[in-house]
């Protein structure tokens, strides 16, 4: 009885084997990674914009709570995201592994032998002309892999196509192994930093990151970054850009001798395998916040988001220390114009007529809530608008509870941190698989027989194209006109 039962569960398990390793399951395992993958870019995700998935949970409490259940804010890294990548890794080397081994027998193995009754094959041929020298000689000439016997030649060609099928397969392999390198060891992160400001790689600095797996804070490289000058370049006539340049001020690792580089947007500053990308650029107005009594609250460069191509932007000014609290919304317009239907907004992406337009609220900016809060932005539900004014440069508005004046503006630019040593064998494994696709669409694979006829009064000549491929009855032609000839 238990042996019964055990060749049972073998057989089983060998039939599940034989079904998770066919192509036919690689396939459906292909195309229900790619329908899995939609919710991460449908619903916002913790390890990209943490942000966003609390404001979606504030905005939508009950169905976020239901999504979060479900990992639909965690897609990636989910349960059943990864299930569905791990069998697809498993039913690849299971389907492509023992067919690139038994094609790397063939390869140095000769054609099959020549069938007996070659009038069943494709483009059968009968010729009184001809023999099996020039027959040898023709199939040399055309690259063909020869058997020859006696009273008969049996050649192929085209071994190439299965070689590239395979080469094909296997790319993908190679591919999902790096992209589970990176999600494993990979790290990537944000950081705005104004012109002049220092970057020190560690948690603190970032405004968004994510690590992989296994990877924690102390595996970051310890370096140091200084925005020392920025300029763009912008078309005079549509105001788009045509370069960005970032000079700063290198010190690897933190505390060393600094070195001045240049950081361009195809041209990224390189720590080992992490890469630092010039990502985006904008404005951060210069502002004086005073009390009645004529203190300062707030001084400095406050950081402002693009919200088009000629970086008219918006941001927000927190000033806790003042009572009643202050908060400010504003919007940087760098060259200020206005109509009825838009109202402020930007003409050109350069600082040439610039405008602050701020909204001034007092009250309480829930700060002591223990709820993050982006610094971009103001929550007004506890609070009351004031003021409403446009400023220019070193204008001072006064609002009853204070001041505030526009005092001038630095540029900032956006960092992006990568660390992603998988990224070489993905990008290797997808030159692969396209090399490996032209391979198997490009090359035709056929088989030739040559053979004598009995009496040797006459030579026979028939084909057999694999997959239908076309171009077996030029070929089969021209050798019996070799022949002939």
């Amino acid at each position: 009885m238990s042996i019964s039962t055990e060749l049972d569960t073998r057989s089983s398990l060998r039939w599940l084997w034989r079904q998770l390793t066919s192509m036919r399951t690689a396939l459906i395992l292909l195309l229900l990674l790619g329908i899995a993958s939609i919710p991460g870019s449908i619903f916002p995700q913790r390890s990209q914009n943490p942000l966003k998935v609390n404001d979606y949970f504030k905005n939508y409490p009950g169905s976020a709570k239901f999504l979060d259940q479900l990992y639909m804010f965690d897609v990636y890294s989910s349960p059943w995201f990864s299930a569905i990548y791990i069998l697809l890794f498993i039913s690849l080397i299971g389907c492509v592994l023992p067919r690139t081994f038994e094609h790397l027998k063939g390869i140095g193995a000769k054609p099959p032998l020549t069938p007996k009754n070659l009038n069943r094959m494709e483009f059968h041929t009968e010729s009184n002309l001809g023999t099996l020298d020039q027959a040898e000689i023709w199939f040399k000439k055309h690259h063909f892999r020869i058997r020859r016997e006696s009273g008969s030649i049996s050649a192929e060609k085209g071994f190439m196509r299965e070689t590239g099928n395979l080469l094909f397969h296997l790319s993908l392999v190679l591919i999902l192994v790096g992209v589970g390198i990176g999600s494993l060891f990979g790290m990537k992160g944000d950081a705005i930093i104004n012109v002049g400001e220092r970057f020190i790689n560690i948690p603190t600095s970032y405004d968004v990151m994510s690590f992989g797996k296994l990877q924690t804070e102390k595996t970051l490289n310890p370096f140091a970054i200084t925005a020392t000058d920025f300029k763009a370049t912008y078309d005079l006539i549509t105001g788009a850009p045509s370069d960005y340049k970032l000079t700063v001020n290198v010190a690897d690792p933190v505390g060393s001798k600094e070195v001045s580089k240049i950081v361009r947007v195809n041209s990224p500053l390189t720590f080992g395998s992490t890469k630092v990308y010039l990502q985006a650029n904008g404005y951060s107005p210069l502002v004086t916040v005073r009390d009645k009594s004529g203190e300062v609250k707030y001084q400095g460069a406050v950081i402002f988001l693009p919200q088009d191509g000629n970086l008219t932007s918006i941001g927000a000014i927190k000033v806790p220390d003042m009572e009643p609290q202050v908060g400010l919304i504003g919007s940087f317009v760098p060259t200020f114009a206005r109509n009825s239907e838009r109202g402020a907004f930007s003409t050109y992406p350069e600082v040439l007529d610039p405008r602050l337009l701020v909204s001034i609220w007092i009250g309480d900016l829930g700060l002591d809530s223990g709820i993050p809060q982006s610094v971009y932005r103001l929550d007004t539900s506890d609070m009351e608008r004031i003021g409403l004014k446009t400023l220019k440069l070193n204008e001072t508005y006064n609002f009853g509870e204070g001041s505030i004046t526009l005092e001038g503006w630095t540029p900032w630019v956006n960092l992006q941190i990568v660390k992603d040593p998988g990224k070489i064998y993905a990008l290797l494994g997808s030159i692969l698989a396209i090399l490996g696709l032209l391979m198997s669409l490009f090359t035709r694979s056929r088989r030739i027989w040559v053979k004598e006829n009995v009496d040797k009064s006459g030579i026979e000549v028939a084909g057999l194209a694999k997959n239908s491929a076309p171009g077996l009855e030029l070929e089969i032609a021209s050798l019996v006109k070799e022949m002939r000839g």
